[in-house]
């Protein structure tokens, strides 16, 4: 356990805020990037801070604009943008708008641990009135976090927590690199969809099935929905991302059923009616039968359709599907107005070339979605644990540079070791496993004896031992991006079922933590 001690950002940082925007013609093609409420989201997706506005130093001067120093965490205080808990650290010196809150760590407070304790405990739960959101400046010094009493231990953390925040993003992108070969895969095949250079026939889209529109059986009539006899969906079960329709939260009963709008299975659902015009033409295919409302056109495919191509062709054609809306506040594709939609329809043959390429990637995606779930289970799991002070931190390794700013870490002195090191021998499993997912068992189990015989009178820890392995794993292949799945747990859990009835785990009932814990059953306690 590590000792965590609740701290005011006061204590942390020297907390202000920015000053107010210069007109729009104060600002130059070179100078110090102008940093907005409005720019964090794209800063956090990748933008570069020299991309945003710049002041010159007259303009600096004259609007008395402060220099933040690279390192300054900022995040929004007032207005929606305080809603969505935004956090970034400057790469570089900026100037900052007033509606942003500027964070500069003192002294002992290390600014990647300070962003990630602030994305788990948000400051947007100081807003008092979510009609007008905004945060006072005095709110936010006094705004508590729990804090390790050891400066290196803050290290460790944020070390820990971005190593898994890196294989999150990494899987991110490939699941992005997924949808630009299937894009990349269709116009190879078949050209722009719109331009149409390889000439292709390109009849009007009721030339490629049943197309209906869905509705919502009378609310009136609680019968038509005291049942779970078909899904009932809406456009928020189309994401734009998943393949196939998400399940519905609301169903509809067989009554409901002969009243509404169903498609089978290979069915393209479009929303064609949303309050902006990017939600227009978001599509998805059904694996099973489903009803849906009126803000959804639906494609039945015909006999000379592959679902697999249409998915493909209107993943492709999202601009133009949204080009064919209404221009009001209300975007509405009405069903007269989709069916005259002309679209590009090559023979069936070539459709199911392309079909067949789809489903590999669709393949692949699902491995890289699940295994992005697990990641992110992952990653919640141990951020609550690091900041309840739960983790072992000893095998995690500090930087060999000293940080910048900050006491070298050679200089510091380790903090005392409460529980025991998990130390993981290296194996001949290791390699089968990480060649084949199904040699994981046996691996784990070798581990997980190793850590028994560690335990004394430690109890076992689940977080911590997946902490401990995968960090192993890390060490000894640091190449392989390997990761430890919630599915990985059912071994753990059986394993531990096992130690249980053959006696080498013991239940013990701990009062301080008033919980069940599993502890080793040494020689002195059997005796």
């Amino acid at each position: 356990m590590i000792l965590m001690k609740p701290t005011m950002l006061s204590q942390l940082a020297v907390v202000s805020a920015g000053q107010g925007a210069p007109k729009d013609n104060e600002f130059s093609e070179s100078g110090v990037p102008f940093v907005r409420a409005g720019s964090l989201e794209a800063l956090l997706s990748g933008k570069k801070e020299s991309e945003l506005e710049l002041v010159s130093p007259e303009t600096a001067t004259l609007r008395k604009l402060k220099t933040y120093p690279k390192g300054t965490i900022l995040f929004a205080k007032s207005g929606m943008s305080a809603t969505k808990d935004r956090v970034y650290v400057l790469r570089n010196p900026a100037h900052v708008v007033s509606h942003l809150a500027t964070l500069i760590p003192k002294d002992r407070a290390y600014v990647d641990y300070l962003r990630l304790a602030l994305k788990r405990f948000p400051p947007s739960s100081l807003i008092k009135d979510p009609a007008y959101p905004a945060i006072g400046l005095g709110e936010i010094e006094g705004f508590e976090i729990p804090v390790p009493e050891e400066f290196e231990d803050q290290i460790r953390i944020a070390q820990l927590l971005d190593k898994v925040q890196g294989l999150i993003a990494q899987r991110k992108r490939h699941l992005q690199q997924l949808d630009d070969l299937l894009k990349s895969v269709f116009l190879e095949m078949f050209g722009d969809p719109v331009r149409n250079e390889k000439g292709w026939d390109k009849p009007e889209l009721k030339a490629f099935g049943k197309i209906s529109t869905g509705n919502t059986p009378p609310r009136n009539d609680p019968a038509n929905y005291d049942g779970d006899f078909i899904e009932w969906i809406k456009t928020d079960n189309i994401t734009g991302d998943a393949f196939f329709v998400t399940p519905a939260t609301e169903h509809l009963s067989e009554v409901g059923a002969r009243k509404a709008r169903t498609v089978t299975t290979g069915a393209l659902l479009v929303a064609c009616i949303a309050g902006s015009i990017e939600s227009i033409g978001r599509a998805a295919l059904t694996d099973r039968a489903v009803s849906f409302n009126q803000q959804i056109n639906a494609i039945q495919p015909g006999k000379d359709v592959n679902p697999l191509y249409l998915y493909g062709l209107f993943k492709l054609s999202r601009a133009y599907i949204q080009s064919h809306a209404t221009k009001g506040m209300k975007k509405i594709l009405t069903k007269g107005d989709f069916e005259k939609i002309t679209m590009i329809k090559p023979p069936v043959e070539n459709q199911n070339e392309f079909a067949a390429v789809v489903e590999k990637i669709e393949a692949l995606k699902s491995c890289y979605q699940q295994s992005l779930a697990d990641l992110e289970a992952l990653y919640g799991g141990l951020s609550q644990q690091a900041f309840k002070g739960e983790l072992d931190l000893s095998r995690v390794a500090l930087p060999a540079a000293p940080i910048e700013g900050e006491i070298p870490v050679a200089a510091a002195v380790p903090a005392p070791i409460t529980t025991p090191v998990i130390e993981l021998p290296e194996t001949d499993l290791l390699l089968p496993a990480l060649q084949d997912r199904t040699q994981l068992a046996p691996l784990l189990r070798f581990w997980l004896e190793a850590y028994r015989t560690q335990l004394g009178s430690a109890a076992f820890s689940l977080e911590r031992f997946i902490a401990a392995a995968q960090t192993r794993l890390a060490e000894l292949h640091p190449d392989n991006d390997f990761e430890l799945r919630a599915s990985d747990y059912e071994i753990i859990k059986a394993w531990a079922f096992e130690a249980l009835a053959a006696g080498a785990l013991t239940q013990a009932f701990d009062g301080d933590g008033n919980r069940i814990e599993l502890k080793a059953v040494t020689e002195q306690s059997q005796a």
